[in-house]
């Protein structure tokens, strides 16, 4: 598992670094493709996405040249980027498709929630970063929260579904999706009716956190502070209390 978070970390950083140039909002995001890496690893490698994504993004910050007292948020912000996919796949109730991620059965199903997994990822990772950006006084909320969800969104949704046609049959075959690399006692052993009850708590928090903080609370304000606070301790209880179902679905 640490291999692979290195593998991660590095495979992020390593396309995100040339495309720094390409600046949406100086110092805070660019052009990035390489957003599609966090949503399909969690997939793969479940919680080595998640730490290899927030290393991978610092690591991008400090050789991009984009390091600053916002990277501790983004290092926050892009470890759910890569935890939400394989906590919500197979727990969205009527959204999940009931097959694993391969795009080779069932293909409208698995589409559309490939697609809410991407937008429920790339909602909280924008809510976390532009949170952190709005306390520091550097960038108001509603402009990076809404830039970064879009940014992170489309690549995500255009990349993904291709990318794990292609690669997901590859990965399992040679034994390195997360719950044939986790021992069983790291598998976490939780009921379906408490798995879905997190799935969907996440993605609540995590819209109703973008859209708020972007279209009512005013930025740096005592509502935006407090709405923050409020919604990160609620992604983390519902993180903490949270399941998954892919080891099923893959048959481990």
């Amino acid at each position: 598992m640490i291999m692979l978070t290195a593998v991660v970390a590095a495979v992020y950083a390593a396309v995100l670094i040339p495309f720094k140039g390409l600046t949406i909002i100086p110092g805070f995001t660019s052009v990035r493709p390489a957003n599609v890496f966090p949503v399909i690893f969690s997939l793969f490698f479940g919680p080595a996405a998640a730490w290899g994504s927030g290393i991978g993004n610092l690591i991008g910050d400090i050789f991009g040249g984009t390091f600053g007292p916002a990277s501790f948020f983004g290092f926050i912000g892009n470890f759910f980027f890569g935890f939400v996919g394989y906590k919500l796949w197979g727990n969205l109730g009527p959204l999940s498709s009931g097959e694993e991620p391969d795009f080779r059965s069932n293909t409208g199903r698995q589409l559309l929630e490939y697609l809410v997994v991407a937008l429920v990822a790339a909602a909280i990772t924008a809510a976390i970063i532009a949170w952190g950006a709005d306390l520091l006084g550097l960038v108001p909320f509603p402009v990076l929260g809404a830039t970064i969800t879009v940014n992170n969104f489309i690549a995500a949704a255009i990349l993904g579904p291709p990318l794990l046609y292609l690669t997901w049959p590859r990965v399992k075959e040679m034994g390195l999706l997360y719950p044939e690399v986790l021992r069983d006692d790291d598998l976490s052993d939780v009921a379906s009716a408490r798995r879905q009850i997190a799935a969907y708590g996440i993605a609540v928090v995590a819209i109703v956190w973008v859209l708020v903080g972007v279209f009512i609370a005013p930025p740096q304000s005592t509502f935006q502070r407090a709405l923050g606070a409020i919604g990160f301790v609620l992604v983390l209880g519902l993180a903490v209390v949270s399941g998954e179902r892919l080891s099923e679905l893959v048959g481990y």
